[in-house]
């Protein structure tokens, strides 16, 4: 049924998002590489399983569906495991390269050890490779979410030309359109002007902030006054221009800052309620505190996990998460199929060549979503070590000092873009996506 399906996807996702940064938290940078490796890999064989296997198998039934019904439990085994051997070490210092090839390695007392031990060879090797490919794909997530941000945005700028120029109840859509674009710019304004109140940005930050947003407001201009673009569609790159800024100074921030304690008060004791809720406050009080001691460590537990989240990484994940999903739909409807793309999911049973490589990609994608989810936690903390942010562990266990430096060559790169799309697009209002579109 459709509602185990979302209900299943839901726990996944929670479960992802709630692990993966609790075991940077508990374990360390080498912990969380090892649990993240660890669940890409799981769901790497589940994902090659499905694929490889015929549909009519009665093995590749009862294997999916033991696999499906398992994984709530091999989660938890996975970050067990993964606490219970790659947890921090006093003497695990340098990276993995060091720690295998060098003489610390002279302690083994065989072979065996060396390379099958505790950050043997093969343990270092695996998680160092998995560590360096996280670290390379930085940059091409980072690009990928842009140029599928502004498929995205010139797709909702289509539709919305559409709805204006197909006759009947036009002048309402371009009102509420207008309204729409009104609100968008007025919000990302303000999360603009909450950007400008963070006391960590420098004049450099200053600069570069003010040369975007000109470039950014001269670019929905220029579309807006051709007639290339429209009030949806500037607003919309506005909005993501902000976006990434708001991201980038948002990481500067420690994920949990120091408040100073609050003056005790010097009022008179008198209860803040009537004395009826008063008493139902204590009783109620009363009744949690002969819970048994378990459900009270597992809502401690679940508190200490929430807390261990960064809400700039979950809006950015829940953020890529949608532009590339939502592109996997929007390439096919721009190649040859039109709207009704749209309502279709990518295959490896297409035609061409760009549906099958998104339909191989929707096979895999949750060790993508693990990948994804993992190089945006170690973007993070590279970026709070490398501005005095509270990372330091993240630079003395081994990670990178990073920056933004791809985060403002995202912003750069799709400007430039979608100022090549407006240099050398032409004026129409039957574009590639709405062109299949009847309008009776």
């Amino acid at each position: 049924m459709w509602i185990l399906r979302i209900f299943s996807s839901v726990i996944f996702l929670t479960s992802i998002i709630l692990s993966i940064p609790l075991a940077f938290d508990v374990g360390g940078r080498t912990c969380g590489l090892a649990f993240s490796l660890s669940l890409a890999s799981f769901y790497f064989f589940y994902s090659t399983l499905r694929l490889a296997t015929p549909d009519r198998s009665r093995f590749r039934y009862a294997v999916i569906q033991m696999i499906a019904w398992t994984q709530w439990l091999v989660i938890p085994v996975l970050l067990i495991w993964s606490l219970n051997r790659f947890s921090v070490d006093s003497n695990n210092s340098g990276g993995w390269v060091e720690r295998t090839f060098s003489g610390k390695r002279a302690v083994d007392v065989s072979v065996r050890d060396w390379v099958f031990g505790h950050d043997g060879l093969i343990e270092s090797a695996t998680v160092g490779s998995w560590d360096k490919m996280l670290r390379w794909s930085t940059p091409v997530f980072q690009l990928s979410e842009g140029f599928c941000s502004l498929l995205v945005i010139q797709s909702a700028g289509q539709m919305t030309r559409w709805l204006v120029n197909r006759g009947g109840r036009s002048d309402s859509w371009m009102i509420g359109l207008l309204v729409l674009s009104a609100s968008v710019i007025s919000s990302s304004v303000y999360f603009l002007w909450r950007v400008a109140q963070f006391p960590e940005i420098s004049n450099v930050d200053a600069t570069l902030i003010g040369v975007t947003i000109t470039c950014a407001v001269f670019l929905c201009a220029w579309g807006i006054g051709s007639g290339k673009g429209n009030p949806v569609e500037s607003s919309l790159l506005f909005a993501y221009v902000v976006l990434c800024i708001y991201q980038i100074f948002t990481d500067y921030q420690p994920s949990t800052p120091t408040e100073p304690m609050p003056p005790p008060s010097q009022s008179a004791d008198f209860p803040p309620f009537p004395p009826i809720i008063m008493a139902s406050y204590s009783t109620l009080i009363d009744i949690l505190a002969t819970l048994p001691s378990t459900i009270h460590a597992v809502f401690n537990f679940i508190t200490a996990a929430f807390s261990t989240i960064t809400p700039s990484v979950i809006i950015s994940l829940a953020y890529r998460l949608f532009v590339l999903y939502a592109s996997t739909r929007i390439i096919p409807a721009v190649r040859e199929s039109g709207a009704r793309a749209l309502s279709q999911e990518a295959c490896l049973e297409d035609t061409d060549g760009a549906g099958q490589l998104l339909g191989l990609l929707s096979w895999f994608s949750p060790s993508i979503l693990v990948a994804v989810y993992t190089s945006l936690l170690m973007q993070h903390f590279a970026t709070t070590s490398g501005e005095g942010g509270g990372g330091e562990w993240w630079i003395s266990q081994g990670g990178d000092a990073g920056g933004n430096v791809w985060r403002w060559i995202n912003v750069g790169g799709t400007m430039v873009l979608y100022a090549l799309e407006l240099y050398l697009g032409k004026e129409d209002i039957d574009g590639p996506l709405t062109g299949h579109w009847k309008a009776d």
